[in-house]
């Protein structure tokens, strides 16, 4: 009963609680230098950069990537 899930690290970590997570480890700061994008530059909040992560490919694969670095 192999569903594909078992090779997918992030099966089941919604987009949110990955920068949730990295939030709390780089700040908003740390983030805009890792992975330079305006909505992590000026005035970042949580919704807008859901916002722009689910419309930028680039960008979410990015923010996947440091985040299963950083676990």
């Amino acid at each position: 009963m192999a569903d594909g899930h078992e090779n997918d690290p992030l099966h089941g970590i919604t987009l949110e609680a990955m920068l949730i997570f990295l939030v709390a480890c780089y700040k908003w700061e740390g983030l805009a230098e890792l992975i330079p994008v305006r909505c992590f530059m000026n005035d970042p909040s949580i919704k807008s950069s859901l916002t722009f992560l689910r419309r930028t490919p680039w960008a979410r694969a990015k923010i996947e990537a440091l985040y299963l670095g950083k676990l």
